[in-house]
């Protein structure tokens, strides 16, 4: 006899309660989507018309992060601690050892799945979950060149087009026809949802699209939406960054020639649009079937994204940055137990998706896990989890950021970063040698190894802080 024809659901320690059937989940994740990317919410300029209905049906948080990375490859990290809700440098030492999302929920009972990106080792897929659809590892991960005429674009005689479909990459074989990434995932989401539907067992489903990541692919018509003269091009655009942050030559940031153009800027962000428009109708698919399935009271969506992106922005094309354009994702819970419309500004890590499904579906968080629920701040219990957040970028950033200010530190650099972010959030005006910021340098610096402190951070942050003419005594008596 199934657990669900006992009208039971098996609990982490084994021991069978009595339950109702608790609602579905479906998690949808997106590779490189920077949190200024849907419509309705904080972008006109781009078409979402199913995020958009997300948005309106669910609860936003605006000001969600990612924690940082250990490696260049950002979306490693960071989905590590999306499933083990552990912070970033436990989530780096524990994963193997640790319960993850998709299997923690299987031992509550639930039927799992996964389709689309996976990018923290076979073992740990194949202990996750019940069900393995067709998957993928990182869209470059195979060593994609920069040498490859998708990058350096537009350059004199490039003639590579995103919607060549004998590229490869996000074009991909399925049954011996070419589909692209987000429909071949989209299509085993749907299947899965189709099939899970008959049954009494509450499913999860994990479906993670490699889009927008580049090469940012995808098919004329979405490209037409997005004419490349149209496209704006940022407040923050610099033809470079002012400085090395440390990873200048990385494969991201070779995408686009030296020094970058508005030309360049526009054509990748018309691009980067494009797919994120095609990802959108794809997403539409999977709530559409939610729908016809008569699930749409009895299921929670989760929407988010590893990280974010520059496309253009500071000078930089890709992630390996403390710039909100690359620390700051999309994440909206929608669906049974979820208020509708609700936007919370409040400091959030999106990495909070593990507690915060758990308390949504009233089983227990295992012991593991750190990032707190965000449940309060949906129900009005709280105001706030953190007063500050921290990032970090392998051993070259570190970053604290209030509701106000950011401070970012460069120690291979010898040099740090200040930002007003209520009067510059476009994080232009960096205020590093204003003497009167003295004092809010020394309390972020403080609030930046206090962090490190709690999360066994074992960088040492003294030399962003030596060596620059103009610093105030208060800075200077620190180091």
């Amino acid at each position: 006899m199934t657990l669900a024809a006992r009208g039971l659901i098996l609990m982490p320690n084994g021991a069978d309660q009595p339950s109702v059937r608790r609602p579905n989940v479906v998690l949808i994740f997106m590779d490189d989507q920077a949190f200024r990317t849907i419509g309705s919410l904080n972008n006109p300029e781009i078409h979402t018309p199913n995020l958009d209905s997300l948005v309106s049906r669910g609860t936003t948080f605006s000001h969600a992060f990612n924690q940082g990375s250990w490696v260049p490859a950002v979306c490693v990290a960071s989905r590590a601690m999306l499933i083990t809700g552990m912070s970033l440098f436990h989530a780096h030492d524990r994963l193997e050892e640790s319960s993850l999302l998709g299997q923690h929920l299987g031992q509550c009972g639930y039927r799992t799945f996964f389709t689309g990106k996976w990018h923290n080792g076979q073992s740990s897929l194949d202990r996750s979950y019940g069900q393995v659809g067709p998957w993928a590892g990182g869209i470059n991960a195979d060593g994609f060149s920069p040498e490859n005429p998708a990058y350096r674009r537009p350059s004199e005689g490039n003639s590579w087009r995103p919607d060549d479909s004998s590229q490869g990459r996000h074009w991909m074989q399925a049954d011996g026809e070419i589909v692209h990434s987000s429909e071949l995932w989209t299509n085993a989401a749907v299947d899965f949802i189709e099939r899970a539907a008959t049954q009494d067992q509450p499913f999860f489903l994990h479906l993670a699209y490699h889009a927008p990541h580049d090469p940012r692919q995808t098919h004329p018509e979405f490209l037409g939406l997005y004419p490349v003269d149209d496209v704006e091009v940022p407040p923050n655009f610099q033809p470079q960054h002012p400085f090395d942050q440390g990873d200048a030559l990385i494969r991201d940031e070779q995408l686009a020639p030296f020094p970058r153009t508005e030309e360049a800027v526009r054509l990748h962000r018309s691009e980067y649009y494009a797919i994120l428009t095609h990802a959108d109708q794809q997403i539409g698919r999977v709530l559409e079937e939610v729908d016809a399935r008569g699930l749409t009271d009895d299921t929670i969506i989760v929407f988010s994204s590893d990280h974010g992106l520059a496309v253009g922005e500071h000078g930089l094309m890709g992630k390996q940055n403390q710039y909100d354009h690359s620390v700051r994702v999309p994440l909206i819970f929608a669906g049974a137990g979820v208020s509708s419309g609700e936007t919370i500004d409040a400091l959030v890590y999106q990495s909070s998706i593990f507690s915060t499904v758990c308390d949504l579906l009233g089983v227990p968080a295992p012991q593991s896990v750190e990032f707190p629920s965000l449940l309060p701040l949906m129900n009005g219990e709280a105001d706030s989890v953190y007063t500050t957040i921290f990032g970090a970028y392998r051993h070259l950033q570190r970053m604290v950021r209030t509701r106000s200010h950011k401070l970012i530190a460069y120690p291979e650099q010898s040099r740090f970063q200040l930002f007003d972010l209520s009067a510059d959030p476009w994080e232009t005006d960096d205020l590093s040698n204003d003497f009167a910021q003295a004092p809010l340098i020394d309390e972020l610096r403080r609030e930046i190894e206090r962090w490190q402190l709690s999360i066994d951070d074992e960088l040492d942050i003294t030399p962003a802080f030596s060596g620059h003419d103009g610093r105030t005594s208060a800075v200077t008596e620190r180091v």
